[in-house]
């Protein structure tokens, strides 16, 4: 491993290459997977000229670029190349693409998460491509003896028309690289409606190894000398390792050794979880990944339960604040009554419009529902792992991590050696959804070879990750409707908590569509590890905020998608409050393509709909769900979902990812639930954790993305939360039959008739 200078500035880092740093590097053009002609792909170069962080071009035009950000699935190794090549003007064929390591210092923001990656990379990526492009062309100026401003770009080729005078961009590529970088904020980006390459589909750059089973993944790697290590949890939430004895396994075939792998902390003097302490754990290593994972089974462990604890962690605004783990052994029934509890307390005030008090007491009549749901597991179909080489006084980690700067900390401290001793490489992962944004896995395989001395590749089982894993909070949420005598709304009141979180979004739609408005949030104390989960928050909020406003609707008399674009234009003509989250009249154009696409006041024979929107991750999506009754049993028939999500970079990946996220919500809602006894979940793989099946699966989804020149926001998460509020209102059309608890097939089952 060669570690590389990593003092630069802004201007630097588009002046600099990755390639400096070694590490593992994934190539692929995406052309490969689909059989062009010789005449059509460029060969690979004799010889690669570095241009900035982001790019590299060869002496025959080919051109290498590399993507910044960590992928799992959502496609961002194809959909930020794409801004760049596009920026820089070059032919989509000739671009080869590669996984960046992590760099802080030469790319900004190397994180996958809250759906942020396209949006918070459009501008970087462009500037990285468009300054790129300026160096060639100063570069052809200088060898050509012309103005700069009258050479012109297109796919790969510079031009002076009034000399006649062309070029290809390898032939400039290595006086460009000696150029000095200009600002970045002086470069001049193109039109929209110069874009050649975004908003054209592209294939997956990963797709033809995706299917041929090429390495790709952390599992796939291997180095010489490698041992394997498996990793022994206390079995329950509330315990902590007592004593074990280590030559209960050490003699077993292929055991290496066991040992007990300390707390962790980060630079906050806390673990890497936000919510608890992670306790100690005992590592196996051996020969191979199956001695090690059967010398578990015979360990010979003591746990003891786990006292009360505090310990401080940095707020979300910088801030230290002390975080107050309970000790014990929880239970699923007696989180259900501490939050039907903390439903009749008063809550935190998070916003208060108008005299809601004063509302409720003048009704004619009031709608109250009380909407549940409960912890979930995050079930990444790759199972968490990492690979790692400590020694001496230099580290490389390689794995599946969707923050890599976040567990920096973590590694840094707990090897104690310096960040910039320390290189971690990034494969691609299968799945993320929230669980590799905490990447304890990566500090584990690192001190345990640490310990060893060797390299050491470390991998949870199934059971590991989902009985001691990070989850989705259980959450609870009670909404209070005031009407008048004639069906007026007076006032919405919201209260919603959660263990050991409140997924209330204050600001958000209702809020600034009622006069009167209260909003209090509440959480309790837990010592189960919570992490974000696909929408976090939003994919509880949403559900229950959507399904009673549908029933609202009903109660008035309405139309549930003219009842919200009611609320909507009072939003947008005469808002209440200082400060809402969103932009109403985006907000009532997805419902309104929504309305069209699925045609909507046209319900076929046998068919029941239902329709939620939701604002979350800076997107609008408004999704109908239409559902049938076969064999005493729903079945999702069709769902059309309607997007605005800004400019669509690679619109056939954009719908793609939208689909993954409408089955992923469509599958929780029916079956997703993780429940804890004595602090031990009580399911622990997919024999008794649904998930949904192929045959399960929508026979048509349909997503449909609203025109637009805005600059892209979140497109990973925002379609998820809608689902279950689409799905909950028609299967209550389904079945006549309010569904106000997660997750829904339990109830369905106590159903004796479906009423279709």
């Amino acid at each position: 491993m060669t570690l590389i200078d990593k003092k630069l500035n802004r201007r630097s880092f588009l002046k600099v290459s990755t390639l400096a740093g070694g590490g593992m590097m994934l190539s692929f053009s995406w052309l490969a997977g689909c059989k062009p002609t010789a005449e059509e792909v460029l060969t690979m170069p004799d010889e690669w000229f570095t241009i900035n962080s982001y790019i590299k071009i060869g002496e025959n035009g080919a051109v290498t670029l590399f993507n910044p950000n960590p992928e799992f699935g959502q496609n961002v190794k194809t959909s930020l190349p794409m801004i760049l090549a596009d920026e820089l003007d070059v032919d989509w064929k000739n671009v080869f693409v590669e996984q960046a390591d992590f760099y802080p210092e030469r790319f900004e923001r190397q994180f996958t998460g809250g759906s942020n990656s396209v949006r918070s990379s459009w501008k970087p990526l462009r500037t990285a491509g468009a300054t790129a492009r300026y160096m060639l062309i100063n570069a052809a100026a200088q060898t050509w003896n012309v103005p700069a401003g009258e050479i012109t770009t297109s796919t790969g080729m510079l031009e002076h028309k009034s000399s006649g005078k062309k070029a290809g961009y390898g032939e400039l590529a290595s006086l460009a690289g000696t150029l000095e970088a200009p600002d970045p904020e002086a470069v001049k980006l193109k039109e929209n409606a110069d874009f050649k390459i975004i908003g054209n589909s592209k294939k997956n750059v990963d797709g033809a190894k995706i299917v041929t089973g090429k390495p790709l993944f952390a599992l796939d790697h291997k180095v010489e000398g490698m041992k394997y290590a498996a990793i022994v949890h206390p079995p329950a939430f509330g315990m902590k390792l007592k004593s074990f004895d280590k030559s209960s396994v050490t003699s077993l075939p292929g055991i290496q050794d066991a040992f007990e792998v300390k707390v962790f902390k980060d630079d906050y003097g806390r673990n890497f979880f936000d919510t608890t302490t992670f306790p100690e754990i005992i590592a196996i290593v051996g020969n191979s990944t199956w001695e090690v994972m059967q010398a578990k089974k015979k360990l010979n462990v003591e746990w003891e339960k786990a006292p009360d604890s505090t310990f401080p962690m940095a707020g979300r605004g910088g801030q230290n604040m002390d975080i107050k783990v309970p000790g014990g052994l929880e239970n699923s029934a007696a989180h259900k009554e501490k939050m039907a509890e903390y439903i009749t307390k008063p809550g935190n005030v998070q916003r208060k419009d108008g005299d809601p008090e004063g509302a409720f007491k003048k009704a004619a009549r009031v709608l109250e529902r009380t909407y549940t749901a409960p912890f979930l597991a995050h079930n990444t179909m790759e199972p968490m792992n990492a690979f790692a080489d400590v020694k001496g006084d230099k580290a490389v980690i390689y794995g599946p991590t969707q923050a890599p700067e976040s567990i920096m900390n973590a590694l840094s401290s707990s090897l104690g050696l310096p960040k910039e001793n320390i290189q971690i490489n990034l494969a691609r992962m299968g799945g993320g959804f929230g669980r590799r944004a905490y990447s304890h896995h990566l500090v584990e395989a690192a001190l345990i070879s640490q310990k060893i001395q060797a390299p050491v590749k470390m991998v949870y089982s199934r059971e590991d990750d989902m009985s001691a894993g990070v989850y989705r909070p259980t959450y609870s949420a009670t909404y209070r409707a005031a009407l008048d005598e004639n069906n007026n709304l007076l006032a919405l009141h919201i209260k919603a908590g959660g263990i050991p979180e409140s997924p209330l979004h204050a600001n958000r739609f209702p809020a600034g569509a009622i006069d009167n408005y209260l909003a209090e949030g509440w959480q309790i104390e837990s010592n189960i590890t919570i992490g974000a989960f696909r929408a976090p928050r939003s994919n509880f909020i949403a559900g229950a905020e959507q399904s009673f406003l549908d029933e609202l609707a009903e109660e008035m008399g309405k139309d549930p998608i003219e009842f919200r674009l009611e609320l909507l234009k009072r939003a947008e003509t005469n808002p209440v409050g200082e400060r809402n989250d969103y932009d109403p009249k985006r907000y009532a154009g997805v419902l309104e393509l929504v309305r069209e696409k699925s045609n909507w006041s046209s319900v076929p024979n046998g068919i029941s709909r239902g329709v939620s929107a939701y604002f979350c991750h800076n997107s609008y999506v408004a999704e109908v769900i239409d559902v049938s009754i076969k064999d005493n049993q729903p079945v999702v028939e069709n769902v059309f979902a309607a997007v605005d999500c800004g400019i669509v970079v690679n619109p056939d990946a954009a719908a793609n990812m939208g689909e993954g996220a409408i089955v992923d919500g469509i599958g929780n809602a029916f079956y997703g639930e993780m429940a804890f006894e004595n602090g031990v979940p009580t399911k622990t793989n997919f024999d008794k954790y649904r998930m949904i099946r192929h045959s399960e699966a929508p026979k048509k989804i349909e997503v449909h993305f609203v025109e637009s020149t805005e600059d892209p926001t979140g497109l990973g998460e925002p379609l998820f939360p809608p689902v279950f509020a689409a799905l909950g209102n028609s299967l209550y059309k389904a079945t006549g039959k309010r569904l106000y608890d997660q997750p829904f097939q339990p109830q369905i089952m106590q159903m004796e008739n479906l009423r279709m």
